[in-house]
């Protein structure tokens, strides 16, 4: 008993031995070694929190696990740790890292090994909270953990040169880019875990919305938490509003009204499956430079009326050449392009490179490209036209996405209107998509793998909608 008992407290006193993280929680740890700003956007109670204690902990004392494989400080360094109020530190950040705040015996029960807490401050005007820590590191020297909180003001996150910053919960955007000015001089990085409950904040925006090489975030859902039965996961999902649900079980921002298609992503979504060759299909494609182009293939079941995504392909700063070249397997079949490719009104515009309309270059590089823009068969190309057919098909089960459309997935979660008008930021995938559907008349059956010349008239016919040379 007497063996038991110093076991169990050995371990209380160095819980960072025994720290095994979920698969996601893994990503987010190795994503460090390559990005410098990092968001672990996940649902409420599923250990983004435990993660990133866990982490800080590591690099303040240099006592990386064998599995380890993230970023790596080799000497003692200065991290900055916060939350929304002094409360929230103290009760979230300081409680996972050093141990429950209300009791100083306990001190040392965190991810922070006991040995390793060499000296404290206290924090004033909020009790039993800490201000800073000295942490021991393997190298023989200390590291500094300094507490703060985002109600402190973004000055109060002026003072210190630091390696290494994690907000815990979502900050102002002021306090963000102060604690990122921070580790300028240290070429240091910043984590982030929280549920993003604010919506589309521009701390959010930055990371769902744009694109940098030195920037990522990892989503964690209710799904990928192993420590819940999935009995326990559907009784948490259904106790939540259904606005809040995406946000507080997969870490997607809670856009509310202002999400253009609110359903549930597990009712769209299907597993991939060969495609029969009776179905229709059609390929869509958005133009794009300084923001992607996209591109789409839809198969649509005729006799159920249910249109399927099948791939989506999403790339920048490429010319017609490049993306031409990543379609063109789509449709090809025995040597012959059989595919129609659904374009926009900006196809008829002259690129100012080589002052060629665009739609034609695509059809010069060897797509099956539509003779007409994509439009409705009365003529008309609205966009909340277009968006309503989608998502009526949507909430009816005539729109199904392939989990493999990863692209087209996290637009979805991302699509959403301000003040009632639809927000034109990342919905390249879905504005292709879009022109498909709109031209789903155009589809058309695969032709058969033994295709002979007798084939190759295919579409050239009198009325047909190609492209005529």
């Amino acid at each position: 008993m007497k063996l038991e008992k110093e076991k169990q407290h050995r371990l209380r006193i160095n819980r960072l031995k025994i720290y095994e993280p979920y698969p996601k929680q893994r990503e987010f740890h190795t994503a460090g070694a390559s990005y410098r700003e990092r968001l672990f956007a996940a649902g409420n109670q599923l250990g983004k929190t435990l993660s990133g204690a866990a982490e800080v902990a590591m690099h303040l004392t240099g006592e990386y696990p064998d599995w380890w494989q993230g970023l790596r400080f080799e000497h003692p360094i200065v991290v900055i740790a916060g939350s929304e109020s002094g409360e929230l530190t103290r009760d979230g950040v300081q409680r996972l890292l050093i141990g429950q705040p209300d009791r100083e015996e306990e001190w040392g029960t965190g991810f922070i090994p006991k040995r390793c807490i060499q000296r404290t401050t206290r924090r004033q005007g909020v009790s039993n909270a800490i201000d800073t820590v000295t942490v021991g590191h393997v190298s023989g020297g200390a590291s500094s953990l300094l507490f703060k909180s985002y109600d402190q003001g973004r000055s109060k996150w002026q003072a210190n040169t630091v390696h290494f910053v994690w907000f815990d919960e979502e900050p102002p955007s002021d306090v963000y880019f102060e604690g990122i000015t921070r580790t300028n001089a240290t070429k240091g990085s910043v984590m982030m875990t929280y549920t993003p409950l604010k919506g589309m904040s521009a701390v959010s925006a930055r990371f769902f919305l744009e694109d940098a090489p030195d920037r990522i975030k990892i989503m964690m859902t209710i799904q990928d938490a192993l420590h819940y039965s999935q009995e326990e996961r559907d009784r948490i999902i259904a106790s939540y509003p259904a606005h809040e649900r995406e946000a507080r079980t997969k870490g997607i921002p809670t856009l509310g009204s202002g999400l253009i298609f609110p359903v549930a992503e597990e009712d769209i979504i299907v597993q991939p499956f060969p495609i029969p060759t009776h179905w229709a299909q059609i390929g869509g494609i958005d133009f794009g430079w300084d923001h992607p182009t996209a591109a789409v293939s839809l198969a649509w079941d005729r006799d159920a009326d249910i249109v399927y995504v099948t791939r989506d392909y999403r790339k920048r700063e490429a010319t017609p050449l490049i993306h031409a070249a990543a379609l063109k397997p789509w449709g090809l079949l025995s040597g012959e392009q059989w595919l129609p490719w659904s374009w926009p009104h900006d196809g008829l515009q002259h690129d100012k490179g080589s002052g060629e309309q665009l739609a034609k270059q695509y059809k010069e590089q060897g797509l099956k490209v539509l003779s007409e823009r994509a439009q409705f068969l009365d003529g008309s190309n609205g966009v909340e036209a277009g968006l309503s057919d989608m998502l009526l098909r949507m909430q009816t089960g005539r729109w199904k996405v392939f989990s493999i459309c990863q692209d087209w997935l996290m637009e979805r979660q991302t699509y959403h209107r301000k003040d009632g008008k639809v927000v034109k930021e990342r919905d390249d995938v879905i504005s292709a998509s879009r022109y498909a559907l709109m031209m789903l008349r155009f589809a058309k059956q695969a032709p058969p793998p033994e295709t002979n010349r007798a084939y190759r008239g295919f579409g050239a016919k009198s009325g047909s909608s190609w492209m005529s040379g």
